[in-house]
């Protein structure tokens, strides 16, 4: 095969048809690495400033009032912060909804929609969980996937969370519990019935803390049955249960119920038995719930979570996560003892956070404060 051979005064000019093919193929070389660097350039631009985030948000239920007034609060702080994003050509959050539904359907529900999410490769999920343990598989493959996770309302046992909020659910029990306690006197043995829900984090920590308000007081008590509701036909169900098993009248000094989801149904099938001898005392907040303390409707106290300010909470710690800024791991949102003493205070369950003040019967925290407690930075 020839060879290019020259000397510095005679050029071969088989070497200037070599030069000229290596200066060609080089030109080639330099526009497919400048191509390849624009697309890549375009890519990560996009990633980085131009596309929204994309957030997968899994709610429990539509048919629990408190939950749609979380979720409320979470879409409408989403929005402020889109706008606020706008302005400061920040990219914004995307939100992909899914809810679960009540019962052990809703269970299973969330989790495959939690996989589903995973697989769509999702930003950041923000959760209210169904139960504290099915989701802990779901969360440690959100883990292993690199995607972070903010739960609130109630929390998930196994794997690691980016962040947690959620109302003060054993202040709520407390509150509940020392009211009670005030109402009745104090030799005497209270006769008490549980209406719980032991799958989820947030209702365990209310009869948690309802009992321990007794024990705190030095009050004696004695549990007479625990039903399980937490929705309107649970609730309806543990009604007829409480009629049957307690039909004589005075036979029951007060019912603890969990939440206003199943406790109002609750209230209602007392009510409707003219079982005017019990006391109710609830937690959530309900309008329904604050009427019937209005109207003197057995129920007496209604330890009210501030839901909007929840559901905004959970989407800035999100938020936040996202866009590598600092924000508590742990953090609780007050809730407030709604009672015939209190009740115009109350501002409702979007809020704002009312004054502290000081509460007008016996307490081992005579002051109410109205801010968000960090638990864990």
């Amino acid at each position: 095969m020839p060879t290019c051979l020259e000397s510095v005064n005679e050029p071969d000019k088989r070497c200037l048809g070599d030069r000229r093919s290596f200066a060609s193929a080089s030109i080639h070389i330099h526009a497919i690495l400048a191509a390849a660097f624009a697309l890549a350039f375009i890519v990560l631009s996009s990633r980085e400033f131009g596309q929204d985030y994309r957030v997968g948000v899994l709610y429990w239920s539509m048919s629990i009032p408190g939950q749609v007034a979380m979720r409320r609060g979470l879409e409408t702080e989403v929005d402020r912060i889109n706008e606020a994003a706008v302005s400061a050509g920040a990219r914004r959050l995307r939100l992909i909804p899914m809810v679960a539904g009540d019962g052990e359907a809703g269970i299973e529900n969330q989790v495959r929609q939690m996989r589903t999410l995973i697989a769509d490769k999702v930003d950041a999920l923000i959760v209210q969980p169904t139960d504290n343990a099915a989701l802990a598989e779901p969360l440690r493959e959100a883990n292993k996937a690199g995607i972070p996770v903010v739960a609130y309302d109630q929390y998930i046992s196994g794997g690691k969370l980016a962040a947690y909020r959620s109302s003060d659910n054993y202040q709520a029990g407390y509150l509940d519990g020392e009211y009670i306690a005030w109402l009745f006197p104090s030799v005497k043995e209270l006769r008490l019935i549980i209406v719980e829900y032991p799958h989820v984090s947030s209702t365990v920590e209310r009869v948690d803390g309802f009992l321990d308000a007794f024990a705190g007081l030095g009050r004696r008590y004695r549990i007479l049955k625990s039903y399980q509701a937490v929705e309107p036909v649970s609730g309806a169900g543990a009604a007829q249960g409480i009629l049957h098993d307690f039909p004589k009248r005075g036979s029951v000094d007060a019912v603890f119920t969990v939440n206003d989801g199943g406790g109002l149904a609750v209230v209602a099938g007392l009510a409707a038995a003219g079982r005017r001898d019990i006391m109710v005392a609830t937690v959530d907040g309900d309008p329904a719930s604050v009427s019937n303390i209005a109207t003197g409707r057995l129920t007496v106290i209604d330890s009210a979570q501030f839901c909007g300010p929840l559901g905004a909470e959970a989407m800035r710690a999100a938020d936040a996560i996202l866009r590598d800024k600092k924000t508590p791991y742990y953090a609780l949102v007050p809730v407030f003892p709604i009672t015939a003493e209190t009740l115009q205070t109350y501002p409702g369950w979007a809020g704002p956070l009312p004054k502290a003040f000081t509460k007008p019967w016996p307490s081992v925290e005579p002051r109410w404060e109205g801010e968000l407690r960090v638990v864990k930075p």
